[in-house]
């Protein structure tokens, strides 16, 4: 699973990153300890609308934008069922009934310095922090949606409610002694098809992407052991991603992550 991880690059940066068009309006924030109901920072490719809202079928436009992290399908009753769908499984996605809507039609990528994950020992759960050795983006498969009541009497939601799930596969290589899940993580050659307006989940594109990263992505990546400090949401700041003393690590992995180039 993921439920939480660092969003430390500036907008700007990512927006030069993803050859995006930075949408944020000032919203986005360094976050160290990003968790679920954050508005969180994603990569979102659309056909223009006109004024009276109709699509430019002939032209796209890749943008920074602000979501909720926890989906909230489009005919759910209560938003608050976002809280519980952080995460959707890219084996089965394409068949539940909250996530394959969004899988066909409304694909999103997450920018992410790195993810958080809890090694679970009877007695203990030692978190892991994973990320690119040479500092660039992680690029999260993520699903996003468009909720709006039917009733809403108090207008609590004017513009609606638009909110995002990352994607998630079972782990690969060393990570396994981890968790046996991580996030979907994208190399930069298949961002284009991910987030391509045009493409459905039956696109053979796009379905050869719903699978574990390969080994060469999981060589550019490190592993370290971090503070339990991260497991509270109050805590925020750079600390979180240092490396754990040696000493101070419960059951150490047998084997370490080590840093490669990054995958184009």
């Amino acid at each position: 699973m993921c439920g939480r991880y660092a969003s430390i690059k500036a907008p700007a940066d990512l927006a030069d990153e993803f050859r995006a068009v930075d949408a944020t309006d000032g919203a986005a924030k360094v976050d160290y300890n990003v968790a679920p109901t954050k508005q969180i920072i994603t990569v979102v490719e659309r056909h223009p609308r006109d004024e009276e809202g109709t699509p430019d079928p002939d032209t796209t436009e890749r943008t920074l934008r602000m979501l909720r992290w926890g989906l909230v399908p489009s005919w759910s009753k209560d938003p608050k069922s976002g809280a519980r769908m952080i995460n959707a499984r890219s084996e089965s996605a394409a068949t539940k009934p909250a996530f394959r809507r969004a899988l066909n039609s409304r694909r999103c990528l997450i920018p992410a310095d790195g993810w958080f994950e809890w090694q679970r020992g009877p007695e203990h759960k030692q978190p892991y922090y994973t990320h690119y050795s040479d500092g660039s983006s992680l690029a999260m498969a993520g699903l996003w949606e468009y909720w709006k009541p039917k009733d809403d009497p108090e207008n609590e939601y004017p513009n609606g409610l638009v909110t995002a799930a990352v994607l998630t596969t079972d782990a690969v290589g060393p990570l396994t002694q981890v968790h046996d899940r991580m996030p979907l993580v994208l190399p930069r050659s298949a961002w284009d098809a991910w987030l391509d307006p045009d493409a459905g989940a039956d696109d053979e594109r796009v379905a050869a992407l719903l699978a574990p990263p390969s080994p060469e992505l999981v060589a550019a990546l490190e592993l370290r052991p971090v503070s339990p400090r991260v497991n509270s949401v109050r805590n925020n700041g750079p600390e979180l991603l240092a490396p754990l003393a040696a000493e101070d690590v419960r059951e150490p992995l047998q084997l370490d992550l080590l840093a490669g180039p990054n995958p184009k």
